[in-house]
Protein backbone atom coordinates (compact mmCIF):
# COMPACT_ATOMS: atom_id res chain seq x y z
CA UNK A 1 0.00 0.00 0.00
CA UNK A 2 1.26 3.33 -0.84
CA UNK A 3 2.07 6.10 1.31
CA UNK A 4 -0.48 8.64 1.52
CA UNK A 5 0.98 12.26 1.43
CA UNK A 6 -2.00 14.26 0.68
CA UNK A 7 -3.38 16.32 3.09
CA UNK A 8 -7.47 16.66 3.99
CA UNK A 9 -7.67 19.87 2.96
CA UNK A 10 -5.90 19.29 -0.92
CA UNK A 11 -8.39 16.01 -1.26
CA UNK A 12 -11.55 18.03 -0.37
CA UNK A 13 -10.09 20.47 -2.89
CA UNK A 14 -9.71 18.12 -5.73
CA UNK A 15 -13.13 16.01 -4.86
CA UNK A 16 -14.91 19.65 -5.36
CA UNK A 17 -13.46 18.92 -8.95
CA UNK A 18 -14.23 15.68 -9.03
CA UNK A 19 -11.46 13.91 -7.83
CA UNK A 20 -12.30 11.26 -5.56
CA UNK A 21 -9.26 9.71 -3.39
CA UNK A 22 -8.62 5.59 -4.48
CA UNK A 23 -8.27 4.16 -1.18
CA UNK A 24 -5.03 3.56 0.50
CA UNK A 25 -3.04 5.27 -1.90
CA UNK A 26 -2.25 9.05 -2.80
CA UNK A 27 -3.80 8.60 -6.50
CA UNK A 28 -7.63 9.20 -7.51
CA UNK A 29 -10.24 8.68 -9.95
CA UNK A 30 -11.33 12.00 -12.24
CA UNK A 31 -14.67 12.19 -12.77
CA UNK A 32 -16.29 13.11 -15.90
CA UNK A 33 -19.51 14.83 -16.75
CA UNK A 34 -21.05 13.43 -20.01
CA UNK A 35 -24.14 15.54 -19.45
CA UNK A 36 -26.57 12.75 -20.63
CA UNK A 37 -24.69 9.74 -20.90
CA UNK A 38 -23.88 10.86 -24.11
CA UNK A 39 -20.11 11.14 -25.28
CA UNK A 40 -18.88 11.21 -29.15
CA UNK A 41 -16.53 9.16 -30.79
CA UNK A 42 -13.91 11.98 -30.55
CA UNK A 43 -14.87 12.36 -26.73
CA UNK A 44 -14.50 8.62 -26.45
CA UNK A 45 -11.00 8.43 -27.97
CA UNK A 46 -10.23 11.83 -25.90
CA UNK A 47 -11.24 9.59 -22.37
CA UNK A 48 -9.10 6.88 -23.63
CA UNK A 49 -6.14 8.47 -24.23
CA UNK A 50 -6.26 10.33 -21.03
CA UNK A 51 -7.11 7.39 -19.32
CA UNK A 52 -3.46 5.96 -20.60
CA UNK A 53 -1.25 9.06 -20.13
CA UNK A 54 -2.36 10.40 -16.67
CA UNK A 55 -4.48 7.03 -14.81
CA UNK A 56 -3.86 3.16 -14.95
CA UNK A 57 -5.37 2.77 -18.49
CA UNK A 58 -8.67 1.77 -17.66
CA UNK A 59 -12.03 3.52 -17.53
CA UNK A 60 -15.42 2.64 -15.63
CA UNK A 61 -18.70 3.79 -15.77
CA UNK A 62 -20.91 5.02 -13.12
CA UNK A 63 -24.55 4.24 -12.50
CA UNK A 64 -25.28 8.15 -13.35
CA UNK A 65 -23.69 7.80 -16.56
CA UNK A 66 -20.75 9.65 -15.42
CA UNK A 67 -17.00 8.23 -16.76
CA UNK A 68 -14.05 7.80 -14.46
CA UNK A 69 -10.75 7.27 -14.85
CA UNK A 70 -8.67 5.65 -11.59
CA UNK A 71 -5.04 5.95 -10.71
CA UNK A 72 -4.46 9.82 -11.30
CA UNK A 73 -1.15 11.23 -9.51
CA UNK A 74 -2.31 14.29 -7.34
CA UNK A 75 0.47 16.07 -9.75
CA UNK A 76 -1.50 15.12 -12.61
CA UNK A 77 -4.79 16.22 -11.85
CA UNK A 78 -4.29 19.75 -14.11
CA UNK A 79 -2.76 17.76 -16.77
CA UNK A 80 -5.58 15.66 -17.03
CA UNK A 81 -8.06 18.06 -17.25
CA UNK A 82 -6.39 20.39 -19.37
CA UNK A 83 -6.60 17.19 -21.74
CA UNK A 84 -10.40 16.71 -21.61
CA UNK A 85 -10.94 20.40 -22.28
CA UNK A 86 -9.77 19.97 -25.97
CA UNK A 87 -13.09 17.71 -26.71
CA UNK A 88 -15.05 19.84 -24.00
CA UNK A 89 -14.97 17.45 -21.77
CA UNK A 90 -15.51 18.41 -17.81
CA UNK A 91 -15.04 17.27 -14.84
CA UNK A 92 -16.86 17.63 -11.40
CA UNK A 93 -20.30 15.62 -10.29
CA UNK A 94 -19.77 15.66 -6.28
CA UNK A 95 -21.33 18.01 -3.55
CA UNK A 96 -24.38 19.08 -1.97
CA UNK A 97 -26.07 21.05 -5.12
CA UNK A 98 -27.44 19.65 -8.31
CA UNK A 99 -25.99 16.21 -9.58
CA UNK A 100 -25.31 15.35 -13.12
CA UNK A 101 -28.74 14.31 -14.69
CA UNK A 102 -29.63 10.67 -15.59
CA UNK A 103 -31.49 10.17 -19.24
CA UNK A 104 -32.85 6.91 -20.88
CA UNK A 105 -32.27 6.72 -24.70
CA UNK A 106 -35.39 8.43 -25.22
CA UNK A 107 -36.99 8.02 -28.93
CA UNK A 108 -34.23 6.09 -30.33
CA UNK A 109 -35.97 3.31 -28.03
CA UNK A 110 -39.39 1.69 -29.55
CA UNK A 111 -41.37 3.08 -26.37
CA UNK A 112 -39.65 6.74 -26.12
CA UNK A 113 -42.29 9.12 -25.97
CA UNK A 114 -39.95 12.35 -25.25
CA UNK A 115 -36.71 13.04 -26.70
CA UNK A 116 -34.93 12.65 -22.78
CA UNK A 117 -31.17 13.30 -24.46
CA UNK A 118 -32.73 16.77 -25.42
CA UNK A 119 -34.64 17.56 -22.44
CA UNK A 120 -32.04 16.31 -20.09
CA UNK A 121 -29.55 18.55 -22.14
CA UNK A 122 -31.26 21.53 -21.62
CA UNK A 123 -31.35 20.57 -17.66
CA UNK A 124 -27.96 19.43 -17.49
CA UNK A 125 -26.96 23.54 -18.60
CA UNK A 126 -29.67 25.51 -17.14
CA UNK A 127 -29.60 23.50 -13.57
CA UNK A 128 -26.32 21.69 -12.96
CA UNK A 129 -24.23 23.90 -15.70
CA UNK A 130 -26.43 27.43 -14.18
CA UNK A 131 -26.79 26.52 -10.70
CA UNK A 132 -23.13 24.91 -10.15
CA UNK A 133 -22.59 27.74 -7.31
CA UNK A 134 -26.15 27.28 -5.42
CA UNK A 135 -25.24 25.21 -2.32
CA UNK A 136 -28.18 22.83 -1.02
CA UNK A 137 -28.87 21.09 1.60
CA UNK A 138 -27.62 17.69 -0.02
CA UNK A 139 -26.86 16.15 -3.19
CA UNK A 140 -29.89 16.84 -6.06
CA UNK A 141 -30.56 13.94 -8.27
CA UNK A 142 -32.51 14.40 -11.79
CA UNK A 143 -33.28 11.56 -13.75
CA UNK A 144 -35.47 11.63 -17.40
CA UNK A 145 -37.35 8.61 -18.31
CA UNK A 146 -38.78 8.61 -22.01
CA UNK A 147 -42.21 6.48 -21.00
CA UNK A 148 -43.25 4.46 -17.99
CA UNK A 149 -40.77 1.47 -19.00
CA UNK A 150 -38.87 2.93 -15.94
CA UNK A 151 -35.72 2.00 -17.11
CA UNK A 152 -33.68 4.70 -15.32
CA UNK A 153 -35.98 4.69 -12.15
CA UNK A 154 -36.68 8.26 -12.12
CA UNK A 155 -38.71 7.61 -9.29
CA UNK A 156 -35.77 6.93 -6.99
CA UNK A 157 -34.25 10.12 -7.59
CA UNK A 158 -35.11 13.64 -5.62
CA UNK A 159 -36.94 14.82 -8.92
CA UNK A 160 -37.99 12.40 -12.11
CA UNK A 161 -39.55 12.63 -14.94
CA UNK A 162 -41.54 10.73 -16.94
CA UNK A 163 -42.48 10.70 -20.65
CA UNK A 164 -46.13 10.18 -21.13
CA UNK A 165 -49.01 9.98 -23.56
CA UNK A 166 -52.41 10.89 -22.99
CA UNK A 167 -54.72 9.08 -25.27
CA UNK A 168 -57.14 10.74 -26.97
CA UNK A 169 -60.12 8.90 -27.11
CA UNK A 170 -63.22 9.25 -28.86
CA UNK A 171 -65.71 6.85 -26.79
CA UNK A 172 -67.91 7.73 -30.52
CA UNK A 173 -65.94 6.08 -32.94
CA UNK A 174 -66.03 3.01 -30.49
CA UNK A 175 -67.44 0.39 -32.84
CA UNK A 176 -67.28 -2.51 -29.29
CA UNK A 177 -65.20 -4.95 -31.07
CA UNK A 178 -65.67 -8.49 -29.77
CA UNK A 179 -61.61 -8.54 -30.34
CA UNK A 180 -60.72 -5.23 -29.07
CA UNK A 181 -56.90 -3.83 -30.69
CA UNK A 182 -56.74 -1.54 -28.25
CA UNK A 183 -57.44 -3.68 -25.45
CA UNK A 184 -55.59 -6.90 -26.20
CA UNK A 185 -52.24 -4.00 -26.34
CA UNK A 186 -52.93 -2.50 -23.24
CA UNK A 187 -50.14 -3.89 -20.58
CA UNK A 188 -51.58 -2.52 -17.55
CA UNK A 189 -54.64 -3.83 -18.65
CA UNK A 190 -56.70 -0.28 -18.06
CA UNK A 191 -58.54 -0.09 -21.04
CA UNK A 192 -61.54 -2.78 -21.44
CA UNK A 193 -64.82 -3.27 -23.72
CA UNK A 194 -67.62 -3.42 -21.04
CA UNK A 195 -71.43 -3.88 -22.79
CA UNK A 196 -70.48 -2.93 -26.13
CA UNK A 197 -68.13 0.02 -24.99
CA UNK A 198 -64.23 0.71 -24.61
CA UNK A 199 -63.48 2.53 -21.31
CA UNK A 200 -60.24 3.52 -20.28
CA UNK A 201 -59.71 3.32 -16.44
CA UNK A 202 -57.72 6.77 -15.80
CA UNK A 203 -56.41 5.28 -12.43
CA UNK A 204 -54.58 2.09 -13.79
CA UNK A 205 -53.38 3.55 -17.60
CA UNK A 206 -49.99 4.95 -17.01
CA UNK A 207 -50.08 6.75 -20.47
CA UNK A 208 -47.99 4.77 -21.64
CA UNK A 209 -49.05 5.50 -25.51
CA UNK A 210 -49.10 2.21 -27.03
CA UNK A 211 -52.76 2.26 -27.66
CA UNK A 212 -52.38 5.11 -29.74
CA UNK A 213 -53.41 4.12 -33.24
CA UNK A 214 -54.44 0.18 -32.42
CA UNK A 215 -58.04 1.07 -32.85
CA UNK A 216 -59.07 -0.23 -36.12
CA UNK A 217 -61.86 2.49 -36.12
CA UNK A 218 -59.34 5.29 -35.11
CA UNK A 219 -60.80 6.07 -31.97
CA UNK A 220 -57.77 6.99 -30.10
CA UNK A 221 -55.67 8.56 -33.57
CA UNK A 222 -53.43 10.36 -31.17
CA UNK A 223 -52.24 11.54 -28.01
CA UNK A 224 -50.89 14.19 -25.85
CA UNK A 225 -47.56 14.37 -25.25
CA UNK A 226 -47.05 14.83 -21.05
CA UNK A 227 -44.43 14.85 -18.71
CA UNK A 228 -45.20 13.49 -14.76
CA UNK A 229 -43.23 14.51 -12.34
CA UNK A 230 -42.01 12.47 -8.97
CA UNK A 231 -40.27 14.35 -6.08
CA UNK A 232 -38.60 12.99 -3.24
CA UNK A 233 -37.16 9.76 -4.05
CA UNK A 234 -33.84 8.27 -3.43
CA UNK A 235 -31.77 5.70 -3.57
CA UNK A 236 -28.92 4.37 -1.00
CA UNK A 237 -28.58 3.69 2.53
CA UNK A 238 -32.19 5.25 3.33
CA UNK A 239 -34.88 4.00 -0.14
CA UNK A 240 -37.68 6.87 -0.61
CA UNK A 241 -40.19 6.49 -3.70
CA UNK A 242 -40.79 10.17 -5.16
CA UNK A 243 -44.58 11.07 -5.22
CA UNK A 244 -45.46 11.53 -8.27
CA UNK A 245 -47.48 15.07 -8.61
CA UNK A 246 -50.93 15.48 -9.07
CA UNK A 247 -50.62 17.37 -12.64
CA UNK A 248 -49.30 15.61 -16.11
CA UNK A 249 -47.16 18.80 -17.13
CA UNK A 250 -47.77 19.44 -21.41
CA UNK A 251 -44.66 21.54 -21.97
CA UNK A 252 -41.28 21.39 -21.54
CA UNK A 253 -41.54 25.03 -20.04
CA UNK A 254 -43.78 23.98 -17.44
CA UNK A 255 -41.45 20.98 -16.83
CA UNK A 256 -38.13 23.63 -16.25
CA UNK A 257 -40.20 25.58 -14.23
CA UNK A 258 -41.60 22.83 -11.40
CA UNK A 259 -37.43 21.79 -11.52
CA UNK A 260 -36.39 25.01 -10.46
CA UNK A 261 -39.34 25.79 -7.96
CA UNK A 262 -38.02 22.52 -6.58
CA UNK A 263 -34.43 23.59 -6.62
CA UNK A 264 -35.18 26.92 -5.02
CA UNK A 265 -37.86 25.08 -2.47
CA UNK A 266 -35.11 22.78 -1.42
CA UNK A 267 -32.54 25.62 -0.63
CA UNK A 268 -35.02 27.84 0.98
CA UNK A 269 -36.79 24.84 3.36
CA UNK A 270 -34.41 22.06 3.39
CA UNK A 271 -32.25 21.64 6.47
CA UNK A 272 -28.63 21.15 6.06
CA UNK A 273 -27.58 17.69 6.01
CA UNK A 274 -31.27 16.37 4.76
CA UNK A 275 -32.25 15.32 1.64
CA UNK A 276 -35.56 16.33 -0.51
CA UNK A 277 -37.19 13.34 0.46
CA UNK A 278 -37.13 14.22 4.30
CA UNK A 279 -37.76 18.02 3.91
CA UNK A 280 -41.15 16.79 1.84
CA UNK A 281 -41.90 14.42 5.22
CA UNK A 282 -41.08 17.48 7.83
CA UNK A 283 -43.13 19.64 5.49
CA UNK A 284 -45.83 17.32 3.99
CA UNK A 285 -46.48 16.56 0.73
CA UNK A 286 -49.73 18.80 -0.11
CA UNK A 287 -47.80 21.73 1.30
CA UNK A 288 -44.51 21.47 -0.71
CA UNK A 289 -46.71 20.79 -3.81
CA UNK A 290 -48.97 23.61 -3.53
CA UNK A 291 -45.81 25.55 -3.22
CA UNK A 292 -43.94 24.03 -6.08
CA UNK A 293 -47.13 24.35 -8.08
CA UNK A 294 -47.70 28.06 -7.68
CA UNK A 295 -45.26 30.91 -8.59
CA UNK A 296 -44.28 32.23 -5.50
CA UNK A 297 -40.87 30.48 -5.43
CA UNK A 298 -39.68 31.80 -8.73
CA UNK A 299 -40.55 35.08 -8.02
CA UNK A 300 -38.38 35.28 -4.83
CA UNK A 301 -36.22 33.14 -7.10
CA UNK A 302 -32.90 35.70 -6.27
CA UNK A 303 -33.54 36.00 -2.78
CA UNK A 304 -33.30 32.26 -2.19
CA UNK A 305 -29.95 32.25 -3.85
CA UNK A 306 -28.70 34.89 -2.23
CA UNK A 307 -29.46 33.75 1.38
CA UNK A 308 -26.77 32.78 3.36
CA UNK A 309 -27.78 29.41 3.64
CA UNK A 310 -25.90 25.78 4.12
CA UNK A 311 -22.68 27.05 4.64
CA UNK A 312 -21.58 24.31 6.85
CA UNK A 313 -22.35 20.88 5.01
CA UNK A 314 -23.30 18.04 7.24
CA UNK A 315 -24.82 15.41 4.81
CA UNK A 316 -26.37 13.03 7.33
CA UNK A 317 -26.37 9.88 4.82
Amino acid sequence: MASLTISPENQKKVKALGFLANKGTDNFSGRIITVNGKITAAQNKCISEAAELFGNGTVTFTSRLTVECPGIPYDKIEDFRAYLAKEGLQTGGTGSKVRPVVSCKGTTCQYGLIDTFDLSEKIHEKFFNGYSNVKLPHKFKIGVGGCPNNCMKPSLNDLGIVGQKIPNYDSELCNGCRVCGVENICAVHAAKVTDGILTIDEEICNNCGRCVGACHFDAIPDGQVGYKVYIGGRWGKLVNHGIPLNKIFTSEEEVMDIIEKTILFFREQGETGERLSQTIERIGFENVESQLLSKDLLERKEEIINADLHLVGGATC
